[in-house]
């Protein structure tokens, strides 16, 4: 996860005016909570510096920042969000840009991003974007541009969301969560879960299990060659072990079962990576259809460790992704500029692999 180098990030942030603006607007409504002045008071410091605080600055100093932490903690002192909002010209909320609200990976980013928004009292909106024609792209951006759209997410793992990003004009505050490495020629905060390494190992794993090489049944990706698809070709080839031809199929179940029926008549393949679960929940029932059985005949892993892929028969071998954390860590870096590390993804052995000596007993 990083940021890539020369990329902005704009937060929520607020002047020391606007804090003073907030702080008198509170005690003329007669509001009985804390004030931005009662926590300088508290902790010693003077009320700009709490402001610093408040917006994440560098110049504060980690034992002065952890005295006003604190001092915001003894007296439950809580930001006015509003103020801050219109402090940064935004609207107190985020909109996330995703073509897909349902497949596993966006689903659980959008349900990161509603965690993280709500602890710090920020709405969320959903943009869907249906493709990545000039038209719909144009009217996403149109749309984004209006100051009440709030701070910006856009879920950028396809050519939609990607297309997006892109077009969006600087004054957008945005960060983007995509594949790994992120986008080139993008000069915007972009956040991802590195499954090109993931997709390594899983490939290295079905190696040491002795099978000579490893097919693949790739989903859908921005770059002619996604993370996964690399990291799997990477892997082959440090090994010395044939590439095969990738299999390509949509994020819709039939096309992932018509790939699985092609591998599955070919005797030769004996080990197959997909590029999510429920790819390999197709490509598992095709070869179950033409009689070979998994792990007996074939060793299958998928991506992303759905919920139910440890219940499965037989249990999925898959890679973890934690696309919630990643969510998360999306409102903190467009909120507050901060970009938190995240867990790299890793690979989760279970019963739908197996060795080749063991197999052919």
């Amino acid at each position: 996860m990083r940021a890539g180098p020369g990329r902005r990030c704009w937060g929520g942030s607020y002047t020391t005016s606007d804090v003073g603006q907030e702080d008198r607007r509170g005690r003329a409504r007669g509001e009985s909570g804390p004030q931005i002045r009662d926590v300088a008071v508290a902790a010693g410091v003077s009320h700009q510096t709490v402001s610093r605080v408040l917006n994440n600055s560098p110049k504060v100093r980690p034992a002065t920042r952890q005295l006003v932490l604190e001092a915001m903690e003894r007296l439950r002192y809580r930001p006015n969000r509003a103020a801050r909002a219109l402090g940064s010209g935004r609207a107190g909320g985020i909109t996330v840009v995703t073509a897909d609200t349902v497949l596993y990976g966006y689903a659980s980013l959008l349900q990161g991003v509603e965690e993280a928004a709500r602890v710090q009292g920020l709405t969320v909106g959903i943009r869907v974007v249906k493709s990545d024609s000039a038209d719909e792209i144009r009217e996403t951006v149109e749309y984004l541009g209006d100051p009440s759209a709030g701070w910006v997410v856009v879920v950028a793992f396809d050519p939609a969301g990607t297309g997006v990003l892109r077009a969006l004009p600087e004054v957008v505050p945005v960060v983007a969560a995509t594949e790994a490495g992120g986008l080139a020629g993008v000069d915007r905060p972009m956040i991802y879960l590195d499954e090109r390494e993931a997709a390594a190992d899983a490939t290295r794993h079905l190696l040491g299990l002795g099978h000579a090489t490893v097919h693949h049944v790739a989903i859908p990706s921005e770059a002619p060659a996604s993370a996964r698809q690399s990291g799997w070709r990477d892997a082959l080839l440090a090994a010395g072990a044939a590439v095969p031809e990738v299999v390509s199929a949509g994020w819709d179940a039939r096309s992932a079962h018509e790939a699985g029926r092609r591998l599955a008549a070919d005797p030769s393949v004996t080990a197959i990576l997909c590029g999510n679960d429920d790819t390999a929940l197709a490509v598992r029932r095709a070869l179950y259809e033409a009689g070979r059985d998994v792990p007996g005949d074939v060793s299958i892993v998928g991506f992303d460790d759905v919920p139910g892929a440890a219940y499965w028969t037989p249990a999925l071998t898959t890679v973890r992704m934690d696309f919630a954390a990643l969510g998360r860590a999306c409102v903190a870096a467009v909120v507050g500029g901060e970009f938190p590390a995240l867990e790299a993804p890793r690979l989760i052995v279970r019963e739908s692999t197996a060795r080749v000596t063991t197999r052919r007993e």
